[in-house]
């Protein structure tokens, strides 16, 4: 049987395949995480890959059914059907690859030439005698200056308390690092010159370390946000650290000493020092960044909502007990409003707003969601409290998307399949797989417009007075755990959904556009990484546009934070992102309540085709 290379982008991996072999069943057997809820049936269209070049067999009768003819036109086809008939290349979109998989795509680079804010200097130097007693401070400074020609005219303390001992074990050579004109960090030659990124999501902190020098990320990992148990949302921390100014306090230490865990566990993944971290970059909405720099919040739970400081700052790691290097500087880029934090202007950074042609929408999708309408320069933002449904809070079996969850659902007739991550056993299901389900309950028929259960189903139940529909049996799937969704869940998930479309709708109509209008939708954050995009326009959540409008862009905001971390010049978009964004407040708009109550029914045309019917119904 004859073989054919298939390079899988962009995950960059590649394999031998037999002509009469699947895609699927290569890119499975490479441990390529290619979705497959229905199993290589052809019937959930999960699988979907676009051929970039090379030859794929003839498309198969159930090709010629799922995909219409400008899709195959396009290149699109079913791993599941088709077969290499020569060596080929093929693209897999972000919706047809398992949770695991896109995780380890989210950290492909994003490469711009390294321009850190800290330098590294090699710097030998003379050691002192009877007749040259210069002290050890001034000579590093003076041979900072006749090696390099830099003005160098500061040293951190701590960095000074330990010069001496230091520069003296090192034999007189040694690696200055240098920010601005202060000297923040002393190692010996050669050390490698690391930075630290980090993303501080309501619900997750997810961080990078980065090589300076080349700009490359060396180590990338997540956690989830240890304030959760003081509250899900920013407005429960919010509250809580009113009524009593200590819980800011515990607040802060709590992320601190997370951020201390993650510098740590990244280092030894890498194989290296913590003291090898010369800078962080820390980016996150206004709440998370006020209370990491114990700002006042209070303000921002009263009208009209306003930050302690929309400035860039750079505060010494050591004074927020962050452990780095002893002089290191953490920089927190400037954020745009009270619910509009640097997170979403580095997410602006990283997907090149400034190259977007046509009217886009921006969205990272959270516990808190940000918007922004981008229309050449003009950049409008607004912000929306979607709540924890979409990352499983909130959900009768809801849970985060961990082993087990499941992740993609398909119902065909009174057929349920679904897919978990890591292929294990069921246990929960997590905000894309809630998704999934109630678009499928909505295109079977099983829930109204309203979001409400059609009576009669085998499947639909009542238990403590609650009505649910069981996608998971105990009794039909052997040791598996039962999960269903309930009535309450999907009113949970409308009103998530709701509080995003009326964002984007309002948006579009203040600036006097219609969706029609739009080219792009960008979508970013941790659940907006893993949605089926065809579900979401199913159930409403995103405007019905062509599947090829919708782009998922990973961790978007992480991706920003290590651009200004590895470049000046990217800082100084990110700040200049700030200056030319305006904030419209969804709460003072007038249509605003009206257009929450359109938008929470279940369906992708029903705003366009059944408005009218509503209003004159009450």
């Amino acid at each position: 049987m004859k073989l054919h290379t298939v390079d899988f982008e962009p995950v960059g991996q590649k394999g031998q395949c037999q002509e009469d072999e699947s895609l699927l069943d290569c890119a499975h057997r490479l441990g390529i995480g290619v979705s497959s809820v229905c199993g290589g049936r052809g019937t959930c269209k999960t699988c979907r890959v676009k051929v970039i070049s090379g030859a794929l067999s003839e498309p198969t009768s159930i090709e010629l059914e799922a995909l219409s003819a400008q899709e195959l036109g396009g290149g699109w086809r079913l791993a599941c059907q088709a077969t290499p008939a020569s060596d080929c290349r093929v693209m897999l979109p972000a919706e047809s690859m398992s949770t695991s998989q896109r995780i380890h795509v989210e950290g492909l680079e994003v490469t711009v030439p390294p321009e850190p804010a800290v330098k590294a200097y090699h710097l030998q130097l003379n050691a002192p005698s009877l007749s040259d007693q210069q002290a050890d401070a001034d000579r590093l400074l003076e041979a900072l200056y006749e090696q390099y020609q830099l003005h160098c005219r500061k040293i951190d303390i701590n960095v000074l308390r330990s010069l001496s001992p230091q520069i003296r074990d090192w034999n007189w050579e040694c690696q200055v690092s240098v920010c601005d004109d202060e000297v923040v960090a002393l190692g010996p030659w050669p050390n490698r010159q690391l930075g630290l990124a980090v993303d501080l999501g309501t619900t997750t902190i997810a961080g990078y370390l980065v090589d300076l020098s080349s700009g490359q990320t060396l180590a990338a990992e997540g956690f989830m946000n240890p304030q959760i148990s003081y509250g899900e949302d920013i407005i429960s921390r919010i509250n809580r650290v009113i009524k009593s100014p200590q819980e800011g306090i515990r607040l802060q230490e709590c992320v601190v000493e997370k951020l201390n865990e993650l510098a740590a566990s990244l280092c030894s993944e890498a194989n290296a020092s913590i003291d090898s971290i010369v800078e962080a970059v820390v980016v996150g909405n206004t709440a998370m960044h006020h209370l990491l720099l114990g700002l006042s919040v209070k303000q921002l739970a009263l009208i009209p909502f306003t930050a302690s400081t929309g400035l860039t700052l750079d505060i010494k790691a050591c004074e927020l007990g962050i452990n780095i290097a002893s002089g290191a500087y953490v920089h927190f880029p400037a954020i745009i409003t009270g619910f509009v934090g640097s997170d979403h202007a580095a997410m602006l950074l990283a997907t090149d707003s400034y190259q977007t042609e046509g009217l886009t929408v921006f969205l990272d999708i959270g516990t808190n969601t940000e918007i922004s309408l981008v229309n050449g320069d003009e950049i409008t933002t607004t912000s929306c409290a979607s709540g924890p449904a979409f990352e499983g809070g909130h959900i009768k079996h809801g849970m985060h998307a961990a082993r087990g969850a499941i992740e993609r659902l398909r119902i065909t007739k009174d057929t349920i399949d679904y897919q978990t991550i890591d292929d294990a056993p069921p246990v929960g299901i997590c905000g894309s797989g809630v998704l999934d389900a109630i678009s499928q309950l909505y295109l079977a028929g099983i829930i109204e417009n309203s979001g409400r259960f059609m009576p009669d189903h085998p499947r639909i139940r009542i238990t403590d007075n609650q009505t649910e529909f069981l996608l998971v049996d105990q009794e039909e799937e052997d040791g598996q755990s039962t999960i269903v969704i309930t009535q309450k869940d999907i009113r949970e998930l409308q009103l998530a959904k709701a509080a995003i479309r009326t964002g984007i709708q309002l948006l579009l109509e203040t600036n006097g556009f219609t969706e029609e209008q739009l080219g792009q939708v960008v979508i970013a954050g941790s659940f907006g990484s893993y949605i089926d995009v065809s579900s979401a326009v199913t159930v409403g959540l995103l405007p019905p546009l062509p599947l090829n409008c919708f782009r998922q862009v990973g961790n978007a905001a992480g991706m920003g934070a290590k651009l200004v971390l590895v470049s000046l010049s990217k800082c100084d978009e990110a700040r200049d992102i700030v200056t030319r964004t305006r904030y419209m407040e969804l709460a003072s708009n007038p249509d605003f309540k009206k257009m929450f109550i359109e938008t929470s029914h279940v369906g992708k045309y029903w705003l366009r085709h059944n408005k009218r019917e509503m209003l004159e119904n009450g």
